[in-house]
């Protein structure tokens, strides 16, 4: 697996950066760069299950099942990814889900003079490197726009 690294500039605190990221409402909106409907189910606490998702061309939910692997509120935030959600069940055995389970995809918030950066590292392997590499950037632009109103 390869690690991937993206970061941008917020004109904002970073508890307001942190409450846009991860609040329900705004997640949706920065997150929709990726997969129209994109949402979570879960809590942000440590150990807490997570289900990232996304409805499938089917129509069915489709996504990763995670964990918060650890969390200090307004600097880190650690996401374990676990399995798969296909057609809204969840995979978190199958041999093509323990190629890359335990990935992780890490936030990491720096403020200075009241500008906040977010730097964001994760694993991924060779299949979404592209695809990350072209949204990533695209989802931090949306996520400052969010931030700075």
């Amino acid at each position: 697996m390869d690690r991937l690294q993206f970061s941008i500039v917020v004109n904002a605190p970073k508890e307001k950066v942190w409450d846009t990221m991860l609040n329900d409402d705004t997640y949706r909106k920065w997150t929709d760069i990726f997969m129209p409907g994109s949402h979570y189910k879960g809590d942000w606490n440590k150990g807490s299950k997570m289900l990232f998702l996304a409805p499938g061309k089917t129509g069915e939910l489709e996504g990763m099942v995670s964990r918060v692997k650890e969390i200090k509120p307004y600097e880190y935030i650690s996401i374990e990814h676990l399995g798969i959600v296909h057609n809204g069940v969840e995979d978190i055995i199958s041999e093509a889900v323990k190629t890359w389970a335990g990935a992780l995809e890490n936030y990491t918030f720096k403020e200075k003079d009241g500008r906040t950066e977010v730097l964001v590292d994760l694993d991924s392997n060779e299949e979404f490197k592209e695809m990350f590499q072209d949204t990533w950037p695209k989802a931090l632009q949306k996520l400052k726009e969010l931030s700075e109103k």
